[in-house]
């Protein structure tokens, strides 16, 4: 059997489509992989490090809603169908599975020209034009969150590590504090703002930090890679202050934190939710407004607040985030609510639906 995932560009996409690949391979490790993705994209990188067979096809950008840039989208799209079919074809693709993104249309159009099966994953509450389009192609699509629109969709989750998907937060608390230099009896702020930072968030972040540490919190900050890093003068006595570039261990920050200052990604709320962690959530200004939606469920479930981008100040995180940090019953009580809205086996569950969208294939149910 081989399966072929189409999720570039960003890591949102990319890194549900590996932890799928993972699973895939748990259940048959002679099942054959492919991912499609383009020349610019993240994918580049993270594929191969994850140790699959990466195709790359040319990259067609999509509007986000319709515009009259629409209409040349199909005369922009032939070439890079043609390649995506081409490569189904060449490794004899018996389904395709799209995760959104420049590369999951020129996929799914691929995949019905080819009479391939589709499988739709759609990691965000409000979904992407490729995903709308995927999902009038397949009776097989998952959804991150209950609330999605997309039209008779099963909610599922999102696909994730591992390492995270197995986490216990207690149980490897000592071992992540210790790793990144924290004391393990302080309340524990983790800030990050994505793999490339968040100004925001810094700049807020650094200018709160010495009250913070003045009342007892101790702050690991990634800052992105690209960000310079705040000047920091360890003083005896005062919790530590630890920004860092990149947390390459994501399973040891979640770990090490009571509770996280974060952008609102699909793949963090995910992340977040299946691990217990609460969080406050600043959604990013810009964009279709994907990232508040994300945020809702798990703040309306208990395990997270959410602030605008515009209105994170000193103050803010004073008024709103320290008196959780410093309240345990409270942090507790976030943190259950977290872990009862997080999916743990997103996973799995599409791992049967890839076998499901076979076998159905195969028994000749096709859609479209």
């Amino acid at each position: 059997m081989h399966v072929v995932l189409a999720g570039g560009g960003t890591a949102g996409h990319i890194e549900p489509a590996m932890a799928l690949a993972d699973a895939l391979r748990r259940h048959d490790p002679s099942i054959g992989i492919t991912a499609l993705g383009t020349e610019k994209g993240l994918e580049t990188r993270l594929v191969p490090e994850r140790g699959y067979q990466l195709e790359l096809i040319p990259a067609v950008p999509l509007p986000r809603k319709p515009t009259p840039e629409l209409i040349t989208v199909p005369g922009r799209l032939r070439g890079t169908v043609r390649a995506a079919q081409e490569i189904i074809e060449r490794v004899n693709a018996d389904c395709v599975v799209g995760f959104g993104g420049y590369v999951a249309m020129p996929a799914y159009l691929a995949a019905k020209r080819a009479g391939v099966p589709i499988v739709v994953h759609e990691a965000n509450a409000r979904p992407g034009l490729a995903n709308k389009i995927g999902a009038r192609y397949s009776d097989f699509v998952a959804v991150s969150t209950p609330d999605s629109k997309l039209r008779d969709s099963r909610y599922i989750g999102i696909p994730l590590r591992r390492t995270i998907a197995t986490l216990d937060r207690n149980a490897t608390r000592p071992e992540a504090r210790q790793y990144f230099g924290l004391d393990q009896r302080l309340p524990t702020l983790l800030v990050s703002g994505g793999s490339q930072g968040a100004r925001r968030l810094n700049e807020t972040v650094t200018a709160i930090a010495p009250r913070l540490q003045q009342y007892g919190v101790q702050i690991l900050h990634a800052v992105g890679p690209k960000n310079e890093l705040p000047q920091v003068a360890d003083v005896p006595g005062m919790p530590p202050y630890r920004p860092v570039p990149y947390i390459d261990r994501m399973d040891l920050a979640y770990a090490a934190a009571d509770l996280m200052l974060c952008r609102a990604g699909a793949m963090t709320v995910a992340e977040l939710a299946a691990v217990g962690l609460p969080a406050a959530f600043v959604p990013l200004p810009i964009g279709n407004g994907e990232q508040r939606l994300n945020a809702q469920p798990m703040v309306k479930a208990g395990g997270g607040l959410l602030v605008d981008d515009a209105e994170l100040t000193s103050d803010w995180v004073l008024q709103n985030v320290l008196p959780v940090l410093t309240d345990p019953q409270r942090l507790w009580d976030m943190s259950r609510a977290a872990a009862e809205f997080g999916r743990r086996d997103a996973d799995d569950l599409l791992v049967g639906m890839v076998y499901e969208a076979i076998q159905a294939h195969r028994g000749g149910r096709r859609r479209g």
